[in-house]
């Protein structure tokens, strides 16, 4: 099991930018999928962003244009550059990790975004 340490989250206003942060306990980390994934109140998780072993990007269509997910391999971390917050963007956020058939889950950081 990896360990997984998220920091980044806070309560910003609309249009604001956050950035998250994910370091993995593992030497192994270039070879694993990762990627965000968030879950509102009263709401079922859902895929954010994901990203390859070979740096290929997905988003869902709510954050296409807004966040960036990327990763720095050197540092076993990976990134969700939040821009131009919305209130909808509000959630837990959770870093996931992925290497064949066995995936890792972070503890989760908030992002609330009110006016």
């Amino acid at each position: 099991q990896v360990q997984l340490v998220e920091s980044g989250g806070g309560s910003v206003q609309p249009g604001e930018s956050l950035r998250l942060s994910c370091t993995a306990s593992t030497i192994l980390f270039k070879l694993y999928n990762v990627g965000w994934y968030r879950q509102a109140p009263g709401k079922q998780r859902e895929m954010v962003a994901t990203m390859t072993e070979v740096g290929r990007a997905d988003y869902t269509d709510s954050v296409k244009g807004r966040f960036t997910i990327s990763r720095d391999n050197a540092k076993n971390t990976v990134y969700l550059q939040m821009n131009n917050l919305k209130p909808g963007d509000t959630g837990l956020y959770y870093c996931n990790v992925v290497l064949g058939g066995t995936d890792s889950w972070g503890q989760g950081t908030q992002v609330t975004v009110s006016s």
